[in-house]
């Protein structure tokens, strides 16, 4: 005969269906940075000429190389933690910190080069909508991002939407500076800065992604 706990048990698991278990969140991170960087490097390509020697000049001028190394680590953290952040309890505040503190020792290397850059500064590369370039090719990573991301139902959603928005925006900022023109101010105003506004990008579409929700349980409590 059952007691009261068993059939409080009973009452709770029935007709409940299996789900899968969450994928491993940092392997859906990096497979999300390095499909995201071979779209932004790809669309970059075809819609204009790389810059001349900015490739040769990792090798050669060693500021520019721990310039692009920081952004690059920068954006896997920020990535990773913006994954991570679509689980409960699964990013922790250290890791979080750590990965803002990469950015802005990234973004000190620009600011420190309007006094001393680390490439002689030349329009060499310009390429004419370049801040446009860098809005237009966060997007569709951050719509396939924000995809998976909803599925796991995250508990701050909008810090996690504008989370994961920043990385997707650094990337072709960080892009940019072998793809156009090499000169501090213009990398600050024209590839970081746009990169930066796409987290009002991930908050838009956080608050869209509530409006939907709300929607749908007011039909669903109306049916």
């Amino acid at each position: 005969m059952m007691n009261v706990r068993d059939e409080l048990i009973e009452s709770l698991s029935h007709d409940l269906e299996p789900v899968s278990p969450a994928p491993n969140i940092n392997a859906t991170a990096a497979v999300w940075v390095l499909l995201s960087a071979a779209y932004v490097v790809a669309m970059t390509h075809l819609l204009g000429p790389i810059r001349p020697g900015a490739f040769s000049q990792l090798v050669t001028e060693p500021r520019f190389l721990l310039e692009s190394l920081l952004g690059v680590a920068a954006i896997i953290w920020i990535s990773v933690a913006a994954f991570r952040g679509a689980i409960p309890a699964a990013l922790g505040r250290t890791f979080a910190t750590a990965g803002f503190v990469l950015l802005s020792l990234w973004l000190a290397q620009y600011v420190i080069g309007l006094v001393n850059p680390a490439l002689e500064p030349s329009t060499l590369g310009k390429r004419g909508y370049c801040l446009f370039e860098t809005m237009a090719y966060s997007l569709p990573p951050i719509l396939i991002g924000l995809y998976f991301i909803r599925r796991l139902y995250p508990l701050q959603f909008t810090r996690t939407s504008m989370t994961l928005s920043l990385a997707a925006g650094m990337i072709p900022a960080l892009y940019m500076q072998l793809a156009c023109m090499y000169e501090p101010l213009h990398i600050l105003g024209f590839h970081i800065l746009p990169g930066l506004a796409m987290v009002l990008v991930g908050a838009l579409a956080a608050a869209l992604w509530r409006c939907l929700l709300y929607t749908s349980d007011a039909a669903d409590d109306l049916a």
